[in-house]
């Protein structure tokens, strides 16, 4: 019998992470929880470890890792405790398989660490890709890392196309459809739009996300995001991907093929599904989500999305089609403006004008390094909170 799997888990307290556990809980004989990563949560990590029994526990947050590194004491719990970014690169290179699920920018450099050890990647840090999406892929080849897609979206285009495909084209295929569910206000006035609050713009009427994502879908900048990754997972051209709005969430993504054909992946919306598929590709495993009762379904709708209302959706489909340093800037910019609506320091539809409004200013380049892709990252911060700082003011 073959050993485990060593599994390190970026963003172990989130979403995506505790699925992730709920998944791996599953198989014991299969993975063996190496490590569990968060950035600030040192009690949520410390519970994880009380149950799970990781060989490392790893904290972004310097201050948080020293409480974290008492109570594991406290607990009399084998478990290590380190810090800093450091950490996670190594505890992400030293692992067999590594689900990453640290949200934003701070998840890029731990999965390249993954990438560059030739692991099993579980990419759900889309920013990965956002960023630096041409040389994550280089990595990707060189380190011969096998790359397998958690979004529910690409999961489903993944589980969609045919094996060892060169090429769209090659493969006959016309086109990519992105679905999206539109979030909460998909049919909210565009005039009640820069009222809406905090709470309105984290309750999602399908997934259960942590607060950016959930605000990353209300704008459809998470749609945005996922559509530059897209691009860059399956090697795609802005005309062979289309963002379709899918209220139900039933039908993840879909896949047209030259012959009229379209391929669906239909399931709950529940995150275990494309996680226990990537986990145990190319083999199937119990979940824990229940198949679809098509006779409770009801109705499925579809429609194209107006970009009017989700302004942020359309910055996200241009800046991949001007690419080089575009992506990488926007993402920069949501990050901040997100942060600073969730502080309520700034109205929602505000998220939207200061994405323009740095994307505007910035100088597009080519990113031919990290370093490159993270000086683009810092200016465009700077320059989203100059914006938020005036409109707070």
């Amino acid at each position: 019998m073959s050993k485990p799997e060593r599994l390190t888990i970026l963003g172990a307290t989130g979403s995506i992470g505790k699925s992730t556990l709920d998944v791996a809980a599953r198989y014991p004989q299969k993975f063996h929880i190496y490590a569990l990563c968060a950035n600030r949560n040192w009690q949520a990590l410390l519970q994880q470890a009380i149950q799970y029994h990781p060989e490392f526990v790893v904290m972004a947050d310097e201050s948080a890792a020293q409480q974290l590194r008492e109570a594991i004491q406290e607990h009399k719990l084998n478990s290590e405790v380190l810090a800093g970014k450091d950490a996670l690169e190594q505890v992400s290179a030293e692992a067999d398989t590594v689900m990453a699920a640290i949200v934003g920018a701070a998840g890029l450099l731990p999965t390249l660490a993954a990438v560059k050890a030739g692991n099993k990647v579980l990419l759900a840090n889309k920013e990965s890709l956002v960023m630096a999406g041409s040389l994550f892929m280089d990595a990707v080849t060189q380190h011969e890392a096998l790359l397998l897609p958690i979004d529910s979206e690409h999961n489903a285009i993944f589980q969609c196309l045919p094996e060892n495909m060169s090429s769209l084209a090659s493969a006959g295929i016309r086109k990519i459809l992105l679905t999206g569910s539109g979030g909460p206000f998909r049919e909210t006035p565009l005039a009640d739009l820069s009222k809406v609050t905090v709470a309105q713009a984290c309750a999602h009427p399908n997934w259960s996300m942590g607060q950016k994502i959930s605000v990353d879908s209300a704008t459809m900048m998470n749609k945005g995001l996922e559509y530059i990754e897209a691009r860059w997972l399956f090697a795609a051209r802005p005309e062979q991907i289309e963002v379709v709005l899918h209220p139900q969430s039933v039908i993840h993504s879909m896949v047209q093929y030259n012959d009229g054909s379209v391929l669906a992946q239909l399931g709950q919306p529940d995150m275990r599904t494309p996680i226990a598929h990537a986990m145990a590709w190319p083999e199937r495993i119990e979940s824990g989500v229940e198949s679809l009762d098509f006779s409770q379904l009801g109705g499925l709708s579809f429609a194209a999305p107006d970009l009017q209302r989700f302004p942020c959706l359309g910055l996200a489909i241009e800046a991949s089609k001007v690419g080089g340093s575009a992506a990488a800037c926007l993402n920069a910019a949501n990050e901040e403006a997100v942060e600073a609506f969730l502080m309520e320091r700034i109205g929602f539809t505000d998220i939207a004008k200061i994405n323009n409004e740095v994307l505007e200013q910035h100088s597009v380049i080519e990113v031919n390094s990290i370093d490159a892709v993270l000086a683009v990252d810092a200016q465009a911060r700077q320059s989203a909170q100059q914006l938020i700082q005036a409109l707070a003011s």
